[in-house]
């Protein structure tokens, strides 16, 4: 893909001299700045707009870059031409694939294997064309080529693409490379991710994206790219669709975006809900040095401001630094009697350029001030240009990140023209400026970030592949309480138990296992146990548990019509501990998605859980935990004894490698895991499980676009 934008050669294919005509635009932007060979094909030969035209791609030979604008049904035998001719860069911006219907699709998917044959690498179709500001090609049917900057731009949308290039005209933001994805039928986000990366004009690389085609491989790449550069991405399309019903809790409470958000989490990705935040935070990223840590300084001519700014800034997650001794005695010396020397520092409404000038450099110079937030509003001997040379001067030569709110209106024009000119980020409202510095400050924990393998525990992956497959010969899908040695198979904890088939067993059970006891029902088709008398606590006698016994024996056929009752589990009654709950289910995108949470209301009412896409290593099983609203109630809130955290983040691991070793597994569920005190474990208590309908190996052949399982909020 890096021959695409630095070809030295493009044909038109669908040249057009007629205005109006894509081929016509797409010429007229190659020849304002293309300074490489342009070869218009056009099957009625002649000129179009002073260049000779060929009548097929094959009358003129080898290009390095194709862009082909001619009616879909013509392209799949045109790229095969390409092919033969060894043209390996096609960009196709014309509509009419699948997209539109079946035959598009058709079409499509000939394009695909053309491709494959050719080893050609085609960005489209359906899409507007790529840039490479550096090579001064404008290989798209925009009127103009953006300005020369740091940040690489995909997106899925060619709106979207065309709206972002006139907003950064606007603003004076430049790009190195633009890619409009179209179909993406075989260049996709993966390839532009690696590609960016390994651009040398590109320090920032952005991304619109509406779907992506192979989730794991999206997460490598970006754990790669983030680690060089930061990943920006917007991610349309959030809302959950609703689609095939679901039995867990994990898959009632995990909605479309439940996945993204936390593959975009593992990754680096720094994820921004609007362009306005992708601008905002790309031109920060591009244009100032990263801080080393998130303690900020504001400077300010107004108290308004100044609070807005504290505000915005302590809820961003960033703190107001604590300025030495020294800096306030020496912006003592130097400021007006009536100016707060303490952070915010106001220099007051009739501060000069020169005055501003003195504090910049104080506060900069202090060791506890990680980046400065500069404030200006306008006062009535505001010198606004000259207060915006004053940032740039100390922009150019400090090691801190100084971004701008130049907080007013027409005034100010002059001194935004300014620093846009020299690529100081400026902000119209201070909070946009604080969310700026915030992600800088995100920036320097990410690149930091290191992602360790996830570890290899001994398995018996041949009784759990036992268990399965004696499960679809019987034409079951859903497995419980009866196959609780799948988790035994992977070292998993479990409380002592058996499952009994009539009353008598039940009892000679009971009292092999011993008092207190809890009794639940055996059935496939019952999730939810307790809300159809399915559990039976504080059993402390042989009278109790027949009662129990026959209860729902007699009681659950009523309300359950269409269960099948095999059996009862006896459970020795467990004290002391919190139940949490640890589920998975398949994604169509990324593959298995874990989920933790507390048990009860936690995860019933609340919904308080933490995605994460499996396999998890350590250190993000953690994470799991410690960022549920609730993990205070494991640590030991309000002088409770801390719970096992450890063994939580141990079954989580185990958990994470059986979903992953038998993709088979479209979900699963331990509801409840009892955790006990620090340092006393934890036991499974219940489990449930349900395998894809299929073969074994359905998961891995199934379309990435597939949403029969993308939503299932409730």
């Amino acid at each position: 893909m890096l021959d695409m934008f630095n070809a030295k050669s493009v044909a038109v294919i669908g040249a057009s001299e007629t205005k109006g005509k894509i081929g016509y635009d797409l010429m007229t932007s190659l020849l304002n700045y293309y300074k490489g060979k342009i070869v218009p094909v056009n099957p009625k030969g002649g000129t179009v707009l002073g260049l000779p035209a060929y009548k097929s791609i094959k009358e003129h030979g080898h290009v390095d870059l194709a862009v082909i604008v001619i009616p879909s049904h013509l392209i799949p035998a045109t790229v095969e031409d390409c092919g033969e001719i060894g043209i390996k860069n096609i960009v196709v911006i014309s509509a009419g694939f699948k997209e539109v219907d079946e035959e598009g699709a058709r079409l499509e998917n000939q394009l695909v294997e053309i491709c494959k044959k050719y080893n050609i690498k085609l960005v489209g179709p359906n899409c507007l064309g790529v840039m490479d500001t550096y090579n001064d090609m404008n290989a798209s049917f925009s009127s103009d080529i953006a300005h020369k900057g740091k940040i690489s731009f995909m997106t899925q949308s060619g709106a979207i693409m065309a709206a972002i290039l006139d907003y950064a005209d606007k603003k004076n933001i430049g790009f190195s490379r633009i890619v409009s994805l179209g179909n993406k039928a075989v260049i996709n986000e993966n390839d532009c991710m690696k590609n960016f990366m390994e651009d040398e004009n590109t320090e920032v690389i952005t991304a619109y994206l509406e779907g992506i085609v192979d989730g794991p491989g999206f997460i490598e790449a970006c754990r790669e790219a983030s680690q060089k550069k930061p990943v920006l991405v917007i991610k349309s399309g959030t809302t959950s669709k609703g689609s095939e019903a679901v039995s867990s809790h994990t898959g009632t409470i995990a909605g479309s975006d439940s996945a993204y958000e936390a593959a975009f989490g593992q990754c680096g990705i720094i994820r921004v809900n609007s362009l306005d935040e992708m601008m905002d935070y790309s031109s920060a990223l591009a244009l100032a040095p990263l801080p080393k840590g998130n303690r900020i300084a504001i400077i300010t001519n107004a108290g308004g401001p100044a609070i807005m700014t504290t505000d915005a800034a302590i809820k961003a997650g960033l703190e107001l630094a604590e300025l030495t001794t020294d800096t306030k005695a020496k912006l003592n010396e130097g400021l007006p009697a009536t100016a707060s020397v303490k952070n915010p520092v106001d220099v007051l409404g009739d501060a000069s350029p020169e005055r501003y000038a003195f504090t910049l450099e104080t506060v900069l110079e202090d060791p506890n001030v990680d980046g400065v937030i500069y404030l200006v509003t306008p006062q009535s001997v505001t010198d606004p240009e000259g207060i915006a040379q004053v940032a740039i001067d100390h922009a150019q030569k400090t090691e801190k990140p100084i971004l701008c709110s130049f907080f007013g209106g027409t005034r100010f024009l002059g001194a935004e023209k300014l620093l846009a000119e020299k690529q100081v980020p400026n902000y119209l409202y201070p909070k946009r400026a604080v969310k700026s510095m915030k992600t800088l400050y995100d920036y320097t924990i990410i690149r930091e970030q290191e992602y360790p393998k996830s570890p290899e525990f001994d398995a018996d992956k041949n009784l759990v592949k036992n268990i399965i497959e004696d499960a679809r010969e019987k034409g079951k899908h859903t497995l419980g309480l009866e196959s609780l040695d799948i988790l035994k198979a992977y070292g998993i904890p479990t409380v002592g138990t058996a499952i009994t088939t009539t009353e008598e067993e039940t009892v000679k059970a009971a009292e092999e296992i011993g008092y207190p006891l809890v009794m639940k029902i055996v059935s496939p088709q019952i999730s939810h146990k307790s809300d159809v008398g399915g559990i039976k606590l504080n059993l402390n006698n042989a009278d109790d548990v027949k009662a129990a016994y026959r209860d729902m024996m007699e009681n659950i056929p009523e309300k359950e019509p269409d269960a099948v009752l095999e059996g009862v589990q006896l459970q020795k009654m467990l004290s002391g501990g919190t139940e949490v709950i640890i589920g998975m289910i398949q994604d169509p995108t990324f593959g298995s998605m874990l989920m933790f949470g507390l048990g009860g209301i936690y995860v019933e009412v609340l919904e308080d859980v933490k995605f994460a896409i499996a396999p998890v290593n350590e250190g993000e099983a953690k994470d799991m935990i410690k960022n549920i609203k609730t993990h205070e109630l494991l640590e030991g809130a309000r002088g409770a004894k801390p719970k096992d955290v450890d063994s939580i983040a141990d079954v989580i691991l185990r958990i994470s490698q059986l979903v992953t070793d038998f993709p088979e597994i479209n979900e699963f569920e331990i509801n409840p895991l009892m955790v006990f005190d620090e340092g006393d474990g934890a036991l499974a208590v219940d489990m449930r499980l349900m395998l894809k309908e299929g073969g074994s190996n359905d998961l891995l052949q199934s379309s990435p676009h597939s949403s029969s399982l993308e939503s299932s909020v409730n």
